[in-house]
């Protein structure tokens, strides 16, 4: 069974993307990673070969500036990385530049993919998600967080990445896919507040034709990004990736948060409580097909 890992980036340094982070994790998992590399302003590339893996096979891509409408410059460039994956790999592990695997879940995805890799019917698997914000300490637990997500899939040039990149069709219909019990630790929401302003900024410049700043993003002072304004957060009660400890331990700046303080409407609040007492998540939307 051969896997490749594939993702893209661009401005990893300037942004401070864990990267590094995600790239280590995929690498026990696959046989070769394919990096689409932007064209970046900083660093990047350095940080990149800074971690010596003969695995990591990258490529540079220049971004049509102009793909400004639903994040679909993402899927644009998530797509060029798929399409570098070589023919005779059987699955693919995609993670975004922020998306790390964590080590204990390594022995159920292979065991699934092996034993999924001859059945037609099952085109990718289907992980569950922490999303970690404001601090390594906190977790989303409302509903604006999406819970599941597709990250591997087949290597069928036919499936594309979906709107934003956030996942994955076939000839414009859903995946069908088995479910992993096994978590993405998506870390997009938790660097220094200068650094996330700076980074949403420009993150919302491929929803919206404009560079200017936008003024709605809520902030403490000049040029931070203000965390309190959340709805809902519970404590993350396990251990980080192995390949967080070191960026966890240089953390340098502070976050708290009451967590029993929730900012709902009365449907939101009736919804929230449902899902924590029954462990259903009514009306959710599901970009993906269980079989």
């Amino acid at each position: 069974m051969k896997v490749v890992g594939f993702t893209f980036i661009r401005n990893a340094v300037k942004f401070d993307y864990p990267i590094a982070e995600a790239l280590s994790s995929l690498l026990p998992l696959c046989d070769k990673v394919v990096l689409n590399l932007g064209d970046s302003v900083d660093d990047t590339e350095k940080l990149i070969l800074s971690l010596h893996s003969p695995k990591i096979e990258i490529f540079h891509s220049v971004w049509d500036e102009s793909l400004r409408k639903g994040g679909k410059v993402l899927a644009e460039e998530t797509n060029k990385a798929f399409d570098h994956v070589p023919e005779d790999a059987d699955w693919c592990i995609y993670l975004q530049a922020d998306e790390v695997i964590h080590e204990k879940y390594y022995p159920a995805i292979l065991e699934a993919m092996e034993k999924y890799r001859d059945d037609p019917k099952v085109e990718g698997l289907l992980f569950k998600y922490l999303h970690f914000y404001g601090s390594y300490d906190y977790i989303g637990d409302s509903r604006k967080w999406y819970s599941h997500e597709i990250r591997v899939i087949r290597n069928d040039k036919t499936i594309r990445s979906y709107l934003d990149a956030q996942g994955f069709r076939k000839e414009g219909r859903k995946l069908r896919v088995k479910p992993l019990d096994a978590y993405i630790y998506h870390y997009g929401w938790v660097k220094h507040p200068s650094y996330q302003l700076e980074k949403i900024n420009n993150f919302l410049r491929f929803w919206h034709e404009t560079d200017r700043p936008f003024e709605k993003i809520p902030k403490i002072g000049h040029g931070l990004f203000d965390y309190s304004a959340i709805d809902s957060l519970q404590r993350f009660p396990g251990e980080h990736p192995r390949v967080m400890q070191e960026r966890v331990a240089k953390k340098n700046w502070s976050f708290d948060f009451d967590m029993n303080k929730k900012k709902f409407s009365h449907k939101g609040r009736l919804l929230y409580w449902i899902e924590k007492k029954l462990g259903k998540r009514l009306f959710a939307y599901r970009n993906y097909k269980i079989v």
